[in-house]
C-alpha cells in the first residue's frame, strides 16, 4: 500500500496550489484521509479531513475558509486545494489515510502515510 504526494512548489504569498494524493495497492473509497503539515523542529499537525464518502469535511482553523479538501473515490485520489497561501502556510504536506470511514485530527488514527510535498510560499 501506498499515498504518493504530490502539486507542491514554490508559490507567493495569494497564490494557489492543488495537492494530490494518489494511492495504489488498495483502495481507499471507504475510508477516511486527511492531510497534515509539518515545518523542521515542529511536530506534524491537522490541516484537514474528510470522510469516506467526501460529504464531511473538518479543517484547522489556521486553513478555514481558503483550502478544501476533496477525494475521488474512483480515481483512488485525495485533494487539497490551497488558495490565498501565506508564508506559514510552507510546510511539508503528508495525506494520511485511516482504516476508519471516517477522518481525525489526530496523527495516530491513521494507518498509512505518504511520503510529503513541499510548499514554500514566499512574501
Amino acid at each position: 500500500v501506498q499515498l504518493q504526494a504530490s502539486g507542491g512548489g514554490l508559490v507567493q504569498a495569494g497564490g494557489s496550489l492543488r495537492l494530490s494524493c494518489a494511492a495504489s495497492g488498495r483502495t481507499f473509497s471507504n475510508n477516511g484521509m486527511g492531510w497534515f503539515r509539518q515545518v523542521p523542529g515542529k511536530e506534524r499537525e491537522f490541516v484537514s479531513c474528510i470522510n469516506w464518502s467526501g460529504v464531511s469535511t473538518d479543517y484547522a482553523n489556521s486553513v478555514e475558509g481558503r483550502f478544501t479538501i476533496s477525494k475521488d473515490n474512483v480515481k483512488n485520489m485525495l485533494y487539497l486545494q490551497m488558495n490565498s497561501l501565506k508564508p506559514e502556510d510552507t510546510a511539508v504536506y503528508y495525506c494520511a489515510a485511516a482504516l476508519s470511514a471516517y477522518g481525525s485530527r489526530l496523527r495516530p488514527y491513521y494507518r498509512y502515510w505518504g511520503q510529503g510535498t513541499q510548499v514554500t510560499v514566499s512574501s
